[in-house]
């Protein structure tokens, strides 16, 4: 029985090695959207196996988690436009009114990070300073979870 559970858990985890990279883009990705979730045992899972440069990584945790962010933002694009109207305010209109693009470096943040990108579209902004601010933030927030992951602070 005990050899039975070894020989299958070792095909988990050999078959989580194989695509460690796939499951870390695809969770976060979906933490990314307004669906619940975090990435982060998945980046720290990923840089435990020892099988991929910290970079390769880092990199693709950040794509998927970029990507899932451009959902939203995609989503609240196509919600109708209602910046005409000043009464219906939500905490993510008021930082994106009140600090404009700057303040979607913060979509990395819990709770408030989701609503942010999907405002961002809802209110149009333009597309490519969202992408890269929303990318540098991610890619920040990963980083500094992989420098705190090998004892840097």
């Amino acid at each position: 029985m005990l050899e039975a559970f070894n020989s299958a858990f070792q095909s988990i985890a050999l078959w989580f090695s194989d695509s460690a990279l796939w499951v870390l883009s695809l969770t976060g990705f979906l933490s990314a959207t307004l669906l619940p979730g975090g990435s982060e045992a998945g980046l720290v899972a990923t840089l435990s196996l020892n099988q991929y440069s910290v970079f390769t990584v880092i990199l693709v945790a950040t794509l998927g988690n970029t990507l899932g962010g451009l959902t939203n933002y995609w989503l609240g694009w196509w919600l109708p436009n209602r910046t005409h109207n000043e009464n219906q305010g939500h905490r993510a209109k008021q930082w994106l009114s009140k600090y404009g693009y700057w303040s979607l470096f913060f979509s990395w943040l819990p709770i408030i990070g989701d609503p942010l990108c999907l405002a961002a579209g809802w209110l149009r902004m333009r597309f490519w300073p969202c992408l890269w601010l929303i990318l540098v933030g991610k890619a920040f927030r990963y980083s500094l979870l992989a420098a705190i992951y090998f004892g840097f602070f």
